[in-house]
């Protein structure tokens, strides 16, 4: 039994597969010192909204005021024409969107009720509750000053009608979390397909053989059935979630199935860049950690993007699933067409062509590398001889 024990520690610490010794200490300090630093926020503060302001009165200016010094809300745009508020929740750029109606002045000062329509987003279902909150004692602010006298009921005045958008019912499947385990152990399990590629075509030499008379998409073209097999398992996930789970599908599927042909290559690439360098397959796959839970903690998927400081929604997008779960909401759920995600993809392309230029110029090092090691090789011989 010892020897048994000896055996086993000797190749844990042998480097032949993976360190995980190194691993656990990783993790431990990436859990209790990182994501306390990025998730620190656990309140949302200033939550963006924007106010479609179609009354446009000294009153509605005063309610915007009072609004924008609540500390949990930011308004960030006003508008005075008619628009769809389904549009501006696109790229996740608000919360709510508060709905000022016409002739809420009058209403405000005579002896009819009114009303101020609210309209959230409820994508994660816990991003609108402080919100809430803050409409609703402004409100009653407002209806206390009417009154004249605090807590006194008023028969006129203002109230607040709101009204959830995309996911009125809370569906899990609809509010991420499925979703987010979908795409999150989907991407998990394709990087452990791919981040050994390198350091297996290394060990049989045909590594060696790439460098010297191929190109960099010698070896890019090699992810092409396992990105075939994620698309494939992406869709049957999908597609059951729609029709057992109450998933609602509100975009186009071509526009979607079109961001993952950027996608998932793009998430092969990394895979490739981040296992370049292992010894073997097995101390490559513990690097998958490096680049795809990151996504899933900071993309949306576990807790509302607003919560996080604005350094950290940049940081964020350097991990693919961030990228894509901001293409499943626009998409899948709030419905968003292709000009609503122009700019996104566009955002993303650049992305991938920097994760490709980077590719090659990493082929390009290893390649020179190589010569230069043949070279010495050479010389090292003539002068034996």
């Amino acid at each position: 039994m010892m020897h048994s024990l000896k055996d086993e520690i000797a190749f844990l610490f042998s480097g032949r597969g993976m360190p995980y010794e190194k691993v656990a200490i990783m993790v431990a300090v990436v859990c209790a010192v990182v994501f306390t630093i990025l998730l620190g926020n656990n309140t949302i503060h200033n939550a963006p909204v924007a106010i479609i302001d179609r009354d446009n009165s000294r009153y509605s200016r005063e309610i915007i005021d009072e609004i924008d010094a609540s500390p949990f809300i930011d308004v960030k745009d006003i508008i005075h024409t008619a628009v769809s508020p389904e549009s501006l929740f696109y790229n996740d750029r608000y919360v709510a969107v508060i709905y000022l109606p016409q002739d809420l002045e009058k209403t405000r000062y005579g002896s009819q009720s009114g009303a101020i329509g609210v309209f959230y987003d409820n994508t994660s279902t816990a991003q609108s509750a402080e919100v809430m909150e803050a409409l609703n004692e402004i409100v009653a602010a407002e209806n206390a000053k009417l009154s004249g006298t605090e807590g006194s009921r008023v028969e006129s005045g203002i109230s607040l009608r709101d009204r959830l958008l995309f996911n009125p019912q809370g569906s899990a499947a609809n509010n991420g979390e499925v979703q987010g385990f979908l795409f999150f152990f989907s991407s998990m399990f394709f990087t452990f397909a791919t981040i050994g590629m390198v350091p297996r075509l290394r060990m049989t030499g045909q590594l060696q053989h790439e460098l010297l008379h191929g190109t960099p998409f010698g070896i890019l073209i090699r992810l092409i059935p396992y990105c075939f097999c994620l698309m494939t398992a992406l869709v049957i996930g999908m597609v059951i979630l729609h029709f057992f789970n109450d998933m609602n599908f509100s975009g186009s599927y071509v526009l979607f199935l079109l961001t993952q042909c950027f996608y998932i290559p793009a998430v092969g690439t990394m895979s490739l860049l981040f296992g370049w360098n292992a010894a073997n397959p097995g101390v490559a796959s513990s690097r998958m950690i490096l680049f795809i839970p990151g996504g899933f903690i900071l993309g949306g998927a576990t807790s509302p993007i607003v919560e996080q400081s604005l350094w950290v929604q940049h940081v964020a997008h350097f991990f693919p699933l961030t990228w894509e779960y901001e293409f499943t909401r626009d998409i899948i759920v709030r419905g968003a067409g292709f000009g609503d995600i122009a700019q996104t993809l566009g955002q993303f392309l650049l992305y991938f062509a920097t994760l490709l230029i980077v590719f090659c110029l990493v082929f390009r090092h290893a390649r020179q590398g190589l010569l230069k090691q043949q070279a010495q090789a050479v010389a090292h011989t003539q002068e034996e001889a």
